[in-house]
Formats: C-alpha cells, structure tokens, sequence
C-alpha cells in the first residue's frame, strides 16, 4: 500500500531513498535545511569506488548502486562515465600488495587484473613513467560530478515522481507519525527516513552519544580544465591509498607497506593523506585527500596539509597544468566498523547517518536494500 514519507536530508543518502520510495509509488516529501544540498555529498572525488569496499556484502552493495548510478545516466540525463581506475605502484611494497591481491581478487568477486607500466602508459598519460612498477586496473568504477548530480537529481525526482522538496525547512523533532518544521508546523506521513549526514545532535542526541561515530575532515583541490581536451583517463590512486581501503587488509605485504611509510613519512600519517585524481566532464583534475578527526579537527584549513597531498600526487602523476582553481574541506561522520548507522528510535522512524567517505559509492545499494525490507 502506498505510504506518505518524509525524508530528512537533500544529500545523496537522502536522495537514494527518496528514489527508491517514489518508485515503489509511495509519495515523497524531502526536508532540507539549506537552500540547496551544500554537505558532503557535493564535496568529494566523484568516484563510485567498489574497488575500496570491503568483500562480500558490502562490494555487492558497491556493485548494485553502480548499477543504480547507470540507470540515473539513462533515464535523468546525469554525466556518470564508466572509467574504471589504477592503483599505481612506484615502489615494491606496494607493487607486493598488488600483486597478492590481483592473485585472491577473483575469488572474492573483484574484476582486477595487473598492468605493465606500458599498459599503464597505455591507459593513462598521467602516470609518472620514473619508478613505475606497474598498476592494478579495475573496470567497475564510475565517475560522476557530484554537485551536479545532487542539484540536478530534486528537480527529476520532482518531475517523475512527483517528489516534493521543501527547501530552508529545518526538521526538530521527529515521532511516528510526524516531523516537526522549526517554525512549529506539523507534516504527517506514515514512515520517516532521517538522513542528516553528520548532524545527528538535532533530533537524535543520544543516539549519536552511543553510536561511536567519528567526525572526519578532509581536504581536497581541483586544477584549471586541462587544455586541449587532455583526459585523464580511469580514476587514479597510489600506494598511500592501499592502506586506507579495507579491500587490501587481506594481502599479506600491507603491514611492510604501512612500517614503511610510518618511518618515511610519518607526517602522512598524522594527517591522514593518501593521494587519488579523478577528472571532471569539464576537464578539471579532482585531488586529495586527508583525513582529520574529532578533537583535531579545525575550522581553519591547513596550507601545509595541501602541499603534502600535492607532493605526494607529484610523485605518482603528471598533469599539463597543476595551476590550483579551488579549495576546500568537506566534514563527514564514519563509523570504525558499521558502513552506516541504521536506528529506528521510534515505529516507523528510521536513521540512516554516518556513511562516511563511501556515500557516493553504497547509497543507492543501500536505499535498494532498505527499501526491500520495507516494502
């Protein structure tokens, strides 16, 4: 039977569900406090990385919101490029830890395969030629642009399915049967979805206080278009990057990496940096990225931070231009083990928070998989 749901949150966790509800045929309202999405959602790579996501289920969910993402290029017009991505190695512990994953990948369901440094070359103009040992290519990732793709999404949600949005509308309170605006009206509706991203404090306190959730900064930079139609080609990572993603916790060569780095670089470390690049449809190079938590986290950027990263990508890739267009920090909640925090404080009220830096890649899985349940 078809149900009123209000969804709290204009981001992509809020999105993916309201697609999913409206195409069961349930009527829609989204809350959003801002004028338009402006979290996190808008603030990273770009990349659907089901290469980073842990085997099993949560690939799988990887797998299926890529799936999600090429129906949203058919049907509402969105820019998502199937580009694929390297995992570059330029030094031998890394290159190890390639090469011990491209070895287990089929069996845990991975579509991974080893490159020569020319078939790197081949693949991408931007990998650094000096020390290259070779790469780990991968087919299944996407590349969208995020602000695009959640400014555009309200307005084909709204024209296909008749999704409302209520734009500057703060929800305060959330009970069956009702959310609360902060001006003191009432919505009604039979099921509530919160998706408030990294403000919890709002309406649900004491869930956050025993969540174990972490709040993280991270900060990133974009270059000037790349002249003359230059293309990066699959999205780009180095061997800093293995040892954030869980898929690589399985080769037996990580622990080498991680001691290598911490005496090298502890400096990478205390900030957590490892480098990735993505490119835009308009030809802008996506870099970053680090990771600041909790007490350490500041409202003020850090200079420094940026050089690192940028050091680092110097030593993995080449670009034609690396004159910096724009700056900026985005503040996510992760959990250390939970891909997302799934509450239901109330019948009929349920949370969906903390996804972390993998909102773009499991949302739409995700929102699939809640909404099966709920049907």
């Amino acid at each position: 039977m078809p149900r009123h749901v209000g969804i709290v949150g204009a981001g992509i966790v809020g999105l993916a569900h309201a697609w999913s509800a409206a195409q069961r045929g349930h009527r829609v309202t989204v809350f959003e406090r801002s004028p338009r999405a402006s979290g996190a959602s808008i603030r990273n790579f770009g990349m659907i990385w089901p290469v980073g996501q842990t085997p099993g289920e949560r690939h799988q969910t990887a797998l299926r919101s890529r799936d999600r993402w090429l129906q949203l290029r058919d049907q509402a017009g969105l820019s998502v490029e199937p580009c694929g991505s390297i995992h570059l190695a330029h030094r031998q512990e890394e290159w190890r830890v390639l090469q011990e994953f491209a070895a287990v990948a089929p069996g845990l369901g991975f579509d991974c395969r080893l490159l020569t440094p020319s078939e790197v070359q081949q693949r991408t103009p931007a990998a650094q030629p000096h020390g290259l040992l070779g790469g780990l290519w991968s087919p299944t990732e996407l590349c969208v642009d995020p602000p695009a793709a959640i400014r555009t999404l309200p307005g084909w949600l709204a024209a296909k399915y008749g999704v409302e949005f209520e734009w500057k509308t703060a929800i305060v309170e959330a009970h069956t049967g009702g959310l609360k605006r902060a001006d003191g009206r009432w919505w009604r509706g039979d099921q509530a979805v919160i998706c408030a991203g990294a403000d919890l404090e709002t309406l649900f306190p004491e869930i956050l206080l025993r969540s174990g959730l972490r709040r993280c900064k991270l900060q990133m930079l974009k270059t000037v278009p790349q002249a003359a139609g230059w293309r990066l080609g699959p999205h780009l990572a180095g061997g800093l990057t293995l040892r954030h993603y869980p898929t690589f916790e399985v080769c037996a060569g990580l622990p080498a990496l991680r001691e290598r780095i911490a005496a090298e670089t502890p400096e990478l470390d205390e900030f957590g940096i490892h480098v990735m690049a993505s490119q835009s449809s308009t030809g802008e190079v996506i870099l970053g990225d680090s990771h600041e938590y909790d007490d350490a986290m500041e409202p003020f950027d850090q200079p420094s931070i940026d050089e690192l990263i940028l050091r680092e990508l110097r030593r993995i890739i080449q670009l034609p231009d690396w004159k910096i267009a724009a700056r900026w920090h985005g503040v996510y909640a992760k959990h250390s083990t939970r891909p997302i925090i799934a509450e239901e404080p109330h019948p009929g009220v349920f949370i969906r928070v903390g996804i972390g830096g993998t909102g773009m890649t499991l949302s739409l899985g995700m929102a699939e998989q809640d909404w099966q349940k709920w049907a």
